[in-house]
């Protein structure tokens, strides 16, 4: 007997609705979650594919966290999400000498979450830098400041010693400290909040609209691809043609958690709270529509 096929494709098949269009953050943290999907998907920045996904042109996507923070209408898949519990290493400000002499931090703006939460953990570590918006072209582009994955080492110069820093997020961050680890300095977010809160801290969630059919195989169907890819993490690294394999065995089981249980669901709240009080965000009772 032919077992049934209950993937989402063949669930959109048997209704005769339109495929779900998903979106994903292009980033190597992500590949757990989406390695093996049974469909097209839409790869980009997270600050992009928010927008995509908050004007319908997206279904469903893996993305930035205070997406749902900012405009709570969307449904979770449940247990899964991008987090971690401590040192997450791709999401960081790069700086030369002490970060309290930081006049000004330049910040990525591929990820609302990661923006959000530097103001967090600057005004509760009482830093004050001003912090300057930069297009994701010239962030990309190493503008006085190294960054990109073609930039020269005479170019780390420009950077002033001490009063200048950027935000580097995802696969960017990456390349960044492992070209110039010995040249800078790495405040790391992830271990920032992880020593203000003891919290885990969440950077990216599946985020479902409420109008989209069929969600009650689409959020099983990604929790079992997160399952499947974790169990055969090997396999993923080995595909891996980028980074080396002994740094994504350590960046996928030290550095990242793939769940969203109780821990990081209070870790998310708090830091809604915090922006509340940062005034990023309006004061509010948080649910989870979870799915």
């Amino acid at each position: 007997m032919v077992g049934r096929d209950l993937s989402p494709l063949a669930v959109a098949r048997a209704r005769r609705e339109p495929m779900v269009r998903i979106g994903c953050v292009k980033y190597l943290n992500a590949r757990p979650l989406i390695q093996g999907w049974p469909g097209p998907v839409e790869f980009d920045d997270p600050s992009p594919l928010c927008t995509r996904l908050a004007n319908g042109e997206l279904d469903g996507a893996l993305v930035s966290s205070f997406e749902f923070l900012r405009n709570p209408i969307y449904r979770i898949v449940d247990n899964v999400s991008i987090s971690s519990n401590g040192p997450v290493y791709s999401v960081v400000v790069v700086h030369r000498g002490d970060l309290s002499e930081i006049e000004e931090i330049e910040l990525d703006p591929a990820s609302e979450t990661a923006v959000n939460l530097l103001r967090c953990l600057l005004l509760e570590f009482r830093l004050n830098p001003s912090l300057v918006g930069k297009s994701v072209l010239e962030i990309r582009a190493g503008r006085n400041f190294p960054g990109s994955a073609g930039c020269q080492p005479a170019v780390v110069g420009s950077l002033p010693a001490t009063n200048t820093a950027r935000l580097l997020i995802g696969d960017h961050a990456i390349r960044f400290r492992q070209k110039y680890a010995g040249e800078f300095h790495f405040w790391d977010l992830g271990e920032q909040w992880k020593k203000l809160v003891n919290l885990p801290f969440v950077y990216a969630l599946w985020l479902i609209r409420p109008e989209v059919r069929g969600v009650e195989h689409i959020a099983p169907r990604l929790r079992e691809l997160r399952d499947e890819n974790l169990a055969g993490i090997e396999e993923l690294i080995a595909e891996e043609k980028e980074f080396d394999p002994t740094f994504c065995r350590r960046y996928y089981r030290e550095n990242l958690r793939f769940s969203f249980g109780g821990e990081e669901k209070e870790g998310l709240r708090t830091f809604a709270n915090l922006c509340a009080k940062q005034g990023l965000l309006p004061k509010r009772d948080l649910a989870f529509d979870l799915v």
